[in-house]
């Protein structure tokens, strides 16, 4: 590809990550198509947070392949201090490029070291090294772009060209902004969480990160066993992400005197707790967009029940009645049931109620992971879409890394 053609591939892919919303899901494209780039087979992001760099995100090919199909690498968040001991922390600090042609020997006068210890654990050789720090256009660095192990055609490891250098600093830029943009999307949504906390306790923003992680984690097995297009599935988790973070916003409709009561909900109050869900998905009634859309429809159908028995049923979000015809008592509709219920409702209902039951509140303690999932099979067919709880089991080791990188703070 000629040095324009690059150029303008750079331009087409800072379009396309414009588009995205949820920043783990930038992150994950970001380093995708740094990779490609470079033709790298490996690669990390981290995020700035205050003096520190946070470990986000990471990519390895060769790894990948010793895995079943579907399965995904599983890592640990760590911060890294931003000073010029280690590769990542020297560039954060100094907003420079780094390009490392062997990690096992670097200059005697290098004031920054590579820790061995992942390679050891992992039986992986790093060796070129390209590190590039995230600069917006006020030239502040929030983060680390890191590309590890160049490859030629042959599929040989070789250091990484320097003719690329300014391009792939053009493209770290460009994905810098993204970020900043994703990072803003997600502190309004979580600070519309945490108003909502301030009338209930139990929504907090670290539950609705977690039901969505693990929603997406789902919805990416489910969308691979139905051989769904990839660039669909890339869209929809997006789309998902985003708007299951929000699948409770109509609680901020109910009265304080049922959203804070200490004791079991007798059977009045359930009900009005139950409106919470229309109440939602009422929020969203003028929609904009397909986040508006998704966003109601997980609001509406979350607590939804594959064999029927679950709520609101087909209720019109504008009046909170029941729809002409889905009538079977004085005010009470028919429950949807199997697949009336959207993939994206039947998607949330497993990811809320696992973490609903894996985590401690003020009024009860967290279950055994035994029980939670003896208990999540035996409600497949009855509470849960049976193909989307092989997918949730599927996924459960990515399940359990996003609940140990996302605890609760209080």
């Amino acid at each position: 590809m000629t040095t324009a053609g690059k150029l303008s591939k750079i331009i087409d892919l800072g379009l396309e990550m414009n588009q995205v919303k949820d920043l783990d899901i930038l992150l994950d494209r970001i380093l995708s198509e740094a990779r490609k780039f470079v033709n790298a087979d490996a690669g990390s992001i981290y995020i700035r947070r205050r003096d520190k760099l946070e470990f986000s995100y990471t990519q390895n090919a060769t790894l990948q392949k010793s895995l079943p199909p579907g399965k995904k690498l599983i890592y640990s968040s760590f911060t890294v201090p931003i000073n010029n001991l280690s590769i990542a922390g020297y560039v954060a600090g100094n907003g420079v490029l780094l390009n490392i042609q062997d990690a096992y020997r670097l200059p005697e006068d290098a004031p920054y070291s590579f820790s061995h210890d992942f390679d050891k654990m992992s039986k992986y050789r790093t060796q070129s090294i390209l590190t590039i720090p995230l600069t917006t256009k006020r030239n502040e660095v929030i983060g680390v772009l890191q590309l590890i192990n160049a490859k030629n055609r042959k599929g040989e490891v070789v250091a990484f060209q320097k003719s690329m250098e300014p391009m792939i600093l053009h493209f770290a830029s460009i994905a810098a902004n993204a970020i900043e943009r994703a990072n803003m999307t997600r502190s309004i949504i979580l600070r519309t969480i945490e108003m909502a906390r301030l009338r209930d306790p139990k929504e907090t923003g670290a539950h609705v990160q977690r039901v969505a992680s693990y929603s997406v984690a789902i919805y990416e097995v489910w969308a691979m066993q139905r051989s769904i297009p990839p660039r669909d599935v890339e869209r929809d988790k997006d789309i998902l992400k985003i708007a299951a973070m929000l699948h409770d916003v109509g609680k901020v409709a109910i009265p304080d005197i049922i959203l804070k009561k200490p004791d079991k909900l007798n059977d009045r109050e359930f009900e009005t707790m139950k409106q919470h869900t229309w109440l939602g998905a009422k929020l969203f009634s003028e929609t904009f967009s397909e986040y508006d859309e998704a966003s109601a429809i997980i609001a509406m159908n979350h607590h939804e029940r594959w064999d029927g028995s679950g709520y609101p049923g087909f209720i019109d979000p504008e009046t909170g009645r029941p729809i002409l015809g889905f009538e079977v008592s004085p005010g009470k509709a028919r429950g949807r049931k199997s697949e009336e219920i959207p993939p994206f409702g039947r998607i949330v209902a497993i990811a809320d109620v696992y973490d609903a039951l894996s985590s401690s509140r003020s009024y009860k303690d967290a279950w055994d992971e035994d029980r939670i999932l003896e208990t999540m099979r035996m409600e497949a067919g009855r509470h849960f879409d049976p193909e989307m709880i092989d997918a949730f089991f599927f996924s459960l080791d990515v399940v359990h890394n996003i609940k140990e990188r996302i605890p609760d703070t209080d």
